[in-house]
């Protein structure tokens, strides 16, 4: 049980909806009110995503398909965004990357509003959905194959390099911060692969290649000093550290998180630095000031139940990871978090596998369609 796994995963670069949702830059969207008016049933669709519902997200674009609702070259590539995500959420990684083989050359003409003028008069660009590209990229790691999926990676940050070029030149300040973030997103999938493979020289070239650009960004600092850590490098984690802190205080961080999540980031440092120095009781004590703070800070309420165990409270440890999925489900049903209280279960219990069937059966019934059960291990 690691008490920085969740940490490590814990920087919201940008969500999956995020990356498929129409975007208000797109030359689609500046003409409609509604994401029905966009594509057919679009807004159902994106409901169904943002709960969770990757089962019904595949029936409902089968069912499209099926009924030939879709009748424009963006609305098939829509759909398909939105059943390729579905099948990597679901795990089911030969399918997804079967249904985007059938697109061939993601930069192919087909996909340019130009080559159909009738359709799309005045507008030129490509219309594949940002994540098409991304789990393009994604699925080849899935699959076992990790040197095409790096390969993948590069390239896709050479292109959104290059949009970016476009957008410097033409001056479109709003399409600008899209593909800025982009290039952060990408950059951030990149770093966590090398990350994975203890490929640290490589990740703390691409981090500090992104803060020579944005020295003030709290979550590639931290991520800086999370690295430093792993390779022992505690001092230099410690200005790491101290460096967010000061932004802080400024009021010189460049916005990515809201003030509360700031704190919050600051207080899990501290403590990730009595971690290592094996004073859990000051540990815990930081996330408990985050806990107080933001009870939905998962992180914070993972690491604290790990500082209990360590202590040999294993009541208390168990009680602050129950109290969490009881309170917050939606955030705190988290498969490393389930994974760390399972442990503890089998610690403290001899009749662990019932205690365990009973937070299966639980899980069964609230959990979105990609959560992992398997990790309750029963």
């Amino acid at each position: 049980m690691d008490s920085e796994s969740l940490e490590s995963g814990a920087e919201a670069v940008t969500s999956d909806m995020e990356k498929l949702s129409v975007s208000a830059t797109d030359p689609l969207t500046n003409q409609f009110a509604t994401l029905n008016d966009v594509c057919p049933e679009l807004a159902s669709l994106q409901d169904l995503a943002i709960r969770g519902s990757w089962r019904s997200v595949i029936d409902k674009v089968a069912r499209a398909r099926a009924l030939s609702l879709l009748q424009n070259p963006h609305d098939h590539l829509t759909y398909l965004a939105y059943n390729v995500l579905a099948l990597t959420k679901l795990r089911r990684f030969n399918e997804a990357s079967a249904e985007l083989d059938s697109m061939e050359d993601l930069n192919s003409s087909h996909y340019k509003y130009e080559t159909y003028p009738k359709i799309y008069p005045n507008r030129s660009g490509s219309m594949v959905p940002f994540c098409i590209r991304w789990i393009h990229a994604l699925i080849p790691i899935k699959l076992g194959q990790r040197q095409e999926g790096i390969d993948r990676l590069y390239s896709l940050l050479d292109f959104v390099r290059e949009k970016l070029k476009e957008k410097e030149m033409n001056g479109l300040g709003v399409s600008l911060d899209v593909w800025r973030k982009r290039e952060v997103f990408v950059m951030n999938s990149i770093i966590g692969n090398h990350l994975s493979n203890k490929e640290f020289s490589i990740a703390l070239n691409l981090i500090k290649d992104l803060l020579s650009r944005d020295s003030s960004d709290a979550t590639l600092i931290s991520k800086l000093g999370y690295i430093q850590m792993q390779i022992g490098d505690l001092e230099g984690a410690k200005t790491s550290f101290n460096q967010i802190e000061g932004l802080m205080k400024e009021g010189k961080s460049n916005g990515s998180l809201s003030e509360t999540e700031l704190k919050n980031l600051v207080n899990r440092n501290k403590a990730l630095v009595y971690l290592v120095g094996k004073d859990y009781v000051s540990a815990v004590r930081e996330y408990e000031v985050c806990i107080e703070r933001d009870h939905t800070d998962v992180v914070a309420t993972n690491n604290k139940a790990l500082c209990l165990m360590y202590l040999r409270d294993l009541s208390d440890s168990i009680k602050v990871l129950e109290n969490a999925l009881e309170r917050v489900p939606t955030v705190a049903l988290n498969e490393t978090l389930v994974v760390n209280l399972c442990s503890m279960y089998e610690l403290a219990y001899v009749n662990h596998s019932d205690v365990k069937k009973t937070l299966s059966n639980w899980i069964a019934r609230v959990a979105p369609d990609d959560f992992d059960a398997t990790c309750t291990r029963t």
